[in-house]
């Protein structure tokens, strides 16, 4: 029963991806460009660092949990990646990207702990860490960007190539697309991921069955963070500089992506499929709006409401699950 009320969820969070795009195409000066292999090509770029991201933020709030300071996280991450490449001699690629990568493992190790051992508040602790994270990150980059080589192999990432046809596409898409299969087994075919439903379903259910939930939690929050930490870097790579001012409203976009996929904000509900819908819908929203020129007042408008109604939605879906 679970698992087709999921099924639904999915194919509704589908439906509105299609509805989304069909209304930005009633405007035929836009359709002409709108449905394109270019711009979709740009909509898929725009979508890796909320797409990555969302992959970590389905977990937690799977588990019950939130986490508010992904949009700081990502800044600060893009950050250390960015003076890693500025300082002289510049560190290798792949020091700059594990470095970057674990440095969101232990931010959300540190968020992990204060939740699980500290049993503090989800919301609170990450609220907490959004301004630590973003304090530090405006303090290692002096109050600006961090510029680097721009020829830095880790910039290929999120190049664009042949900006005028579909393929190729940048590495970071497949990156995106690869990590969401996995993780998706991962939730549905793994203790691992058992465990992560059962917490978000009834913590103390799952404590009385043998679930060390304390463990789980830290490292859900953990690994969250290593997906942040990764956003960061793809951040970075799109932006060709470390930004500590990036990533503003970021966390939002995101934990709406995850709640239009079809998890709820009680827990236990949600996919990695459906979350990556979430993810196309809100770049959808993004491409259309600039695509239409409407200014940039009236898209974080819409935004804003599209949040409110994912919010409104999880309440009618736990009002029917009830």
């Amino acid at each position: 029963m679970k698992s087709w009320r999921e099924t639904l969820n999915t194919l509704g969070s589908l439906a509105g991806l299609l509805i989304v795009v069909g209304l930005f195409c009633l405007n035929t000066e836009v359709r002409e460009d709108f449905l394109t292999g270019r711009n979709f090509k740009i909509v898929l770029t725009q979508t890796v660092v909320v797409a990555v991201c969302a992959l970590g933020m389905t977990m937690i709030i799977v588990s019950g949990g939130i986490d508010l300071s992904l949009g700081a996280v990502v800044a600060l991450t893009s950050v250390v990646g960015a003076k890693l490449l500025a300082h002289q001699p510049p560190a290798s690629s792949l020091t700059a990207a594990v470095v970057t990568i674990l440095a969101g493992g232990l931010i959300g190790f540190v968020n992990g702990a204060a939740i699980a051992l500290g049993r503090m508040m989800p919301f609170i602790v990450t609220l907490g860490m959004m301004g630590i994270g973003r304090g530090v990150a405006k303090w290692q980059a002096g109050n600006q960007v961090v510029i680097y080589d721009e020829n830095a192999p880790l910039n290929r990432l999120m190049a664009v190539d042949e900006p005028l046809q579909f393929f190729p596409l940048p590495t970071g898409v497949w990156i995106a697309v690869g990590l969401a299969i996995v993780m998706a087994v991962v939730l549905r075919q793994t203790v691992f991921g058992r465990h992560v439903f059962a917490i978000g379903s009834n913590e103390a259910t799952a404590r009385l069955c043998g679930v060390r939930v304390r463990l789980q939690k830290v490292s859900i929050y953990t690994l969250a963070g290593l997906f942040f930490g990764l956003g960061g870097l793809l951040q970075m790579s799109r932006l060709t500089v470390g930004d500590p001012t990036g990533g503003l409203g970021l966390e939002l976009d995101v934990i709406a992506a995850v709640v239009i996929g079809g998890a709820s904000l009680s827990g236990g509900t949600g996919s990695i499929f459906g979350s990556m819908i979430g993810a196309r819908i809100m770049a959808v929203l993004r491409n259309g709006s600039n695509q239409m020129g409407w200014p940039t007042y009236m898209q974080e408008i819409i935004i804003g409401t599209v949040i409110i109604l994912a919010l409104g939605l999880d309440r009618v879906r736990q009002g029917r699950s009830g």
